[in-house]
């Protein structure tokens, strides 16, 4: 606003990075199609709009880039694939036409796992390598929103947006030690997306801060003709979020679920909940019921709907496909209609459950993900990288968010001991991001510091 900096000076700023971290060794790969003509034109419609003084929103001039599983013209709607999108985009998905609605610079189009069907990252095929963690570029940046994550803690952009069926949002947004929020399911509308799973997929912004997670989320949130799932939904509302304290909430924690994590995480975890008590709120102790029988569900219900989608793709490309893709939608198609059936009985229970817990709690605290950001091997840059025990480990958080709908909100909190972030998670009830963002906030100022990543680009310079 001051007119210091222009929109136009940040672009071109931003050309000159994403030039930079294609050719640094080894290759970032968050961004993995850009334009810089795009990127410009918006640039200097945002530049125009500031000097006459009729932005169109918090967003006018801020970069932004989005997920390779929304439509975004003109680039490649490819999924993470070397199969799909053959031809450049004509039409936005819904996320990009309100990004662009609302003055934001779209900078291209990141990195994800193939399909979305993992939680590292790792995707070795042609188009798209293997994105790096920018704390530690040896260790993965988890997925499947790999390269959001990635491009908003290398400082590419302040905001990303991914989305999320298995904690493809808030795993990455963990391991690279940023905000990330889960929306509760139909909230921001996934038109345009891949509808890769239908019943657990929840779009979201991964952000550097809680404040623009909570700008993104107010202008992303609500009813979309084209996208049926959140037509019914409340009004967005931020109130009470900023309240100076957080008198009057009861926050509810399952300790024998809390504690199934890495001594690391535990360890600093359990101190941002002390935290979080020292700022009014009470600390309420719940049994979170049939939370292995959530995960198995959650995989069936996951796993078949995207074979189901995926058929003619998994008749048609296998061979195209990674390595690990083949072997996840290979264990999908074992799974029965029966097995499908069941899950979606045990999901009207969990929320059963969860209705009830909410009467007692405004939310639900756990660690983000059990343990830091794994490290790349030599192999995985070649064949790619299928280690169930890790994906299992990863979501084990994660799961109850995406199979009954509730929102999550993931905020880094502090680092292990060889410098990879460590992050919490607050879940509420449906429709309540704003208790969420409201804890969130105070998690923030628990972070007694922020390390600087080892890739790091600073934008205003």
């Amino acid at each position: 606003r001051s007119g210091k900096l222009t929109p136009s000076q940040v672009a071109k700023n931003i050309i000159a990075m994403l030039e930079d971290c294609d050719k640094s060794t080894p290759p970032l790969r968050a961004i993995v199609q850009w334009d810089p003509e795009q990127i410009m034109l918006m640039a200097e419609a945002s530049t125009a709009r500031y000097r006459n003084k009729c932005t169109l929103s918090y967003l006018d001039g801020i970069p932004v880039c989005l997920k390779e599983e929304f439509k975004v013209v003109p680039y490649h709607h490819r999924v993470g694939t070397v199969f799909l999108g053959a031809q450049p985009e004509t039409e936005d998905a819904t996320v990009a036409k309100k990004l662009r609605e609302a003055g934001a610079i779209i900078i291209g189009v990141s990195n994800m796992h193939e399909l979305g069907t993992g939680t590292t990252g790792c995707n070795p095929n042609r188009y798209h390598k293997i994105p790096r963690n920018p704390y530690k570029p040896s260790h993965f940046t988890g997925g499947s929103s790999s390269g959001s994550a990635a491009a908003v803690a290398a400082g590419l952009c302040p905001v990303a947006i991914g989305t999320d069926g298995g904690g493809s949002v808030r795993i990455p947004a963990s391991f690279c030690g940023v905000v990330g929020l889960k929306g509760t399911f139909g909230r921001i509308s996934c038109h345009g997306s891949l509808p890769l799973s239908y019943s657990t997929v929840s779009a979201g912004p991964i952000c550097t801060s809680v404040a623009d997670a909570a700008i993104v989320y107010s202008i992303l949130a609500e009813p979309d003709p084209l996208y049926p799932y959140g037509l019914n939904q409340p009004k967005v509302t931020l109130s009470g979020m900023c309240a100076p304290d957080l008198k009057g909430l009861k926050l509810g924690v399952d300790w024998t679920f809390f504690k199934a994590c890495d001594a690391e995480v535990l360890s600093i975890c359990e101190k941002a909940v002390e935290h979080l008590q020292s700022l009014g709120a009470s600390v309420v102790e719940v049994s979170l019921p049939e939370m292995e029988e959530v995960r198995v569900a959650h995989v069936i219900c996951i796993l078949s709907e995207m074979r189901d989608f995926l058929q003619p793709d998994f008749n048609k490309h296998f061979q195209e496909m990674n390595l690990e893709t083949r072997a996840n939608l290979a264990l999908a198609s074992q799974f029965t209609a029966l097995d499908y059936i069941t899950a979606n009985r045990q999901r009207t229970r969990s929320m059963r459950f969860l209705r009830e817990i909410f009467t007692t709690v405004n939310c639900i605290l756990t660690p983000a993900v059990a343990c830091t950001a794994p490290r790349i091997h030599e192999s995985d840059l070649l064949t790619g990288s299928s280690d169930m025990s890790f994906t299992v480990r990863s979501m084990r958080f994660m799961q109850l968010g995406n199979f009954t709908g509730i929102p999550g909100l993931v905020v880094p909190i502090g680092y292990s001991t060889a410098g990879l972030p460590i992050s919490f998670q607050v879940m509420a009830k449906w429709w309540d991001e704003a208790v969420l963002l409201r804890i969130g906030l105070k998690l923030e100022q628990f972070r007694y510091q922020t390390k600087k990543p080892s890739i790091y680009y600073d934008i205003l310079a």
